[in-house]
């Protein structure tokens, strides 16, 4: 890793990044997923979650053997038998954990591009042992840009791609972000937590030392529509480092032509092997 320039807060930097690589390495991060398991309407079994799996005109439905070792733990609740999660669309996300052995297995049950998976995240997931850290570029004040907020009337639908084939994401666009860097760019913005807003992008660096789509957080525009973009904050998304991953392709309009020398870059050898 290069020197950062004099002014960077690189202190600040380096303390948000462990945070954030402590909570993609922790017990249930992503790299704690062992598969993803579209559901049909044929009951199936798999080798890292407990029952017969399915999915039926209401939603996923689980098949418990009788069992101690088929036994599931859904939202607080002891689940044995059968089990229906109904439709996840109008459902909050069910906490699901199964006991297996020494420890916790938490199973996400979720919807996807209207289909229904099963993806386990498992604290003793090769990924996650092997795990080494992310390499990142130095931060450089020179990928700290300030910026204006442009704001839709009203939110705008937009759909994306997905690493999935045949997959689609939809997202809520806020507006624009107008910036300057190597020239005017401009970055579709779409619904972060609270005010704050969040962006998909690729850029020169795309692949050839970055993932293909990097994510960023930008913090909530003042009255004035006036943010920052930080891309020395710029992180990978789960498909860098597992093929059971559903992450959106970045919209046309944030395909930037600059290089992004700034934040996360491919994962290396020993990162998730």
């Amino acid at each position: 890793m290069t020197t950062a320039s004099p002014t960077t807060d690189t202190t600040g930097w380096a303390t948000w990044h462990a945070a954030h690589e402590a909570a993609r390495a922790s017990e249930h991060g992503f790299l704690s997923v062992t598969s993803i398991r579209w559901l049909t309407t044929t009951p199936e079994r798999f080798d890292d979650v407990p029952g017969a799996w399915f999915v039926d005109q209401d939603g996923p439905v689980v098949v418990l053997a009788d069992d101690p070792a088929e036994r599931l733990d859904v939202d607080g609740s002891l689940v044995t038998g059968t089990h229906r999660f109904g439709d996840l669309d109008s459902s909050p996300a069910p906490r699901v954990v199964w006991h297996r052995d020494d420890r916790d297995v938490v199973i996400e049950v979720a919807r996807r591009g209207g289909s229904d998976l099963v993806r386990p995240r498992d604290p003793a997931a090769p990924v996650r042992l092997a795990y080494r850290g992310t390499p990142t570029y130095a931060p450089d004040d020179r990928f700290v840009v300030e910026a204006r907020f442009r704001s839709f009337a009203e939110p705008r639908a937009v759909t994306v791609g997905s690493v999935v084939d045949g997959l689609e994401h939809v997202f809520a666009a806020r507006g624009t972000l107008e910036f300057d860097l190597d020239g005017p760019r401009t970055l579709l913005a779409f619904n972060g937590q609270g005010d704050d807003l969040h962006v998909l992008f690729s850029d020169r660096t795309s692949t050839v030392t970055t993932s293909a789509t990097r994510t960023l957080d930008v913090g909530a525009p003042d009255a004035d529509g006036r943010t920052r973009v930080d891309f020395t904050r710029a992180t990978n998304l789960p498909c860098a480092y597992t093929p059971h991953a559903t992450c959106p392709l970045p919209p046309r309009e944030n395909r930037l032509d600059v290089a992004i020398e700034a934040g996360e870059r491919l994962p290396g050898p020993g990162a998730a092997d």
